[in-house]
């Protein structure tokens, strides 16, 4: 079975396969993983009633906890 490894661009997909085993699969994301939403539609329904959720992604509140989602555009991933 191959091991995947995801990195944000092509060119870093092309150079790390270069030093990896044949074993390895790496490929590219176009981007980040995970990102602070970039709108209020994209706060989990779990959130959505906390302003800091939808204003800023971060509970400042709370050490500055960052709220992580998967882009939109990675959805088709899963």
């Amino acid at each position: 079975m191959a091991k995947l490894v995801i990195v944000e661009s092509p060119t870093k997909a092309r150079t790390i396969g270069r030093f990896l085993p044949e074993e390895y699969q790496v490929e590219a994301c176009m981007g980040h993983v995970r990102d602070l939403p970039g709108s209020a539609a994209e706060v989990p329904a779990s959130y959505k009633g906390q302003a800091w959720a939808k204003e800023l992604g971060i509970n400042v509140g709370d050490g500055f906890e960052p709220l992580y989602v998967i882009p939109a555009r990675l959805y088709y991933w899963s």
